[in-house]
């Protein structure tokens, strides 16, 4: 096996931190692919190119998504690398894996690839680096015979994630894990075969902690919310002040909506101000808790700066139940998704099609009623616009104020 000299990545591996060099170099050890990954990458350094060609173009037999093609210019020169193509596994819900199961993964990858892993970046799947055209279809039938599926790539419904939820957190407003599941089932075509404009991201954390940042990473975010009042045991607010806490700076002062008070022994909440931050509650654990009917809110829209610039999320229902079998929002995604697919152009995110048709079209698109929650600040200007239906109601009014000669306002 052939020793490539690294000067320049070498310099990666110096300070405090984890390398990613160190475990290239670990893997090259064993095995061709990643050694020449190795080489391929000291000279991109060096001649400051990317050689790289990227492109869905290949796969296995019935699925259009869940390996990403990638082809090397420097093929001649580093033939290990000349295909390495990525492979991406879908995920159990809340990334629950037993030892047992990632040795099993790795023992397959090491077998018919380089070795080299990616594990888990912003997307839901578990990605694996570098392997060849040829064994694509005999690294599936592996690991599909020990239960794993490919995720999602391309204009296709991505891998639904979520965050551990009643797995281990007291937090949660619903079963992450089993939704995560449920529409995982559900939406099998929409993940494994592209049939959008782009890519649609669905992910779930089961209160507004967001462990996995779906109001910033998810085309649709699920976030658990309640509707009952902020329990406060005082006793336990006096514990936290006891030892140190700076109840007015830390909690009172960081409210986003100024809802709490405190003067010194009670702390109180103006519940009908909250926003279920849980701000507070995250920081008072002992002393704070949630009651009332459990739910989610449902944000639409978040993705990363192409085309129009990074979004966040926003509401279009503040609450919904979530319960078996999630019927109800099991059709709000179809709805969303037929709107979408009627209105985008070619690589267009549903965030960017809503701010350039607005959210008027949107809500009728998808049979919702406009509400406040949904409203970011009050409008700017003092133009009107009233569609053929508005005018023939205002009309109607006219012509019966008219009739009868009183005046409805």
């Amino acid at each position: 096996m052939k020793k490539y000299d690294t000067p320049l990545i070498d310099e990666l591996e110096k300070g405090p931190w984890p390398s990613f060099v160190t475990e290239m170099k670990k893997a090259a050890k064993n095995n061709e692919m990643a050694n020449d990954a190795v080489g391929h990458l000291e000279k991109c350094y060096r001649t400051k190119v990317g050689y790289w060609k990227h492109g869905g173009i290949v796969g296995v037999l019935g699925y259009g998504g869940g390996v990403i093609g990638r082809y090397s210019e420097l093929g001649d020169e580093f033939p290990g690398v000349a295909h390495f193509h990525t492979v991406r596994l879908n995920q159990p819900s809340g990334f629950f894996y037993t030892s047992a199961a990632l040795k099993e993964i790795c023992d397959i990858w090491d077998k018919y690839g380089s070795g080299l892993t990616n594990v888990h970046g912003s997307t839901g799947d578990l990605v694996l680096l570098g392997t060849k055209t040829d064994a694509l279809e005999t690294i599936f039938a592996e690991y599909s015979s020990r239960g794993w599926d490919l995720g999602s790539s391309g204009s296709a419904l991505r891998t639904p994630s979520c965050c551990v939820g009643p797995g281990r957190c007291e937090w949660t407003n619903y079963d992450t894990l089993d939704l995560n599941y449920a529409l995982t089932q559900e939406f099998q075509d929409e993940i494994h075969r592209p049939m959008f404009s782009y890519k649609f991201k669905i992910k779930m954390s089961g209160c507004a902690c967001d462990c996995v940042a779906s109001i910033a990473r998810a085309d649709m975010s699920i976030i658990g919310t309640w509707k009952g009042h902020i329990e406060v045991n005082q006793d336990e607010v006096k514990n936290y002040a006891k030892n140190g806490m700076d109840i007015n700076a830390e909690i009172v002062n960081m409210c986003p909506t100024q809802c709490i008070s405190y003067d010194g022994k009670d702390l109180k909440i103006n519940n009908a101000e909250c926003s279920r931050c849980m701000h507070c509650i995250s920081k008072m654990t002992k002393a704070l808790k949630a009651t009332g009917e459990r739910g989610a809110t449902i944000c639409i829209g978040s993705k990363a700066p192409i085309v129009v610039g990074s979004l966040l999320s926003w509401v279009i229902v503040p609450f919904i139940k979530v319960e078996p079998p999630y019927t109800e929002l099991k059709d709000l995604i179809r709805k969303i998704w037929e709107w979408w697919d009627d209105n985008a152009k070619p690589r267009e995110r549903i965030g960017e099609v809503i701010e350039m048709k607005g959210m008027r079209s949107f809500l009728e698109g998808i049979g919702q009623a406009p509400i406040p929650q949904q409203i970011k600040e009050p409008r700017k200007d003092p133009f009107m616009f009233y569609t053929e239906e508005d005018m023939a109601a205002f009309k109607a009014k006219e012509a019966e104020e008219k009739k009868t000669g009183k005046y409805k306002f």
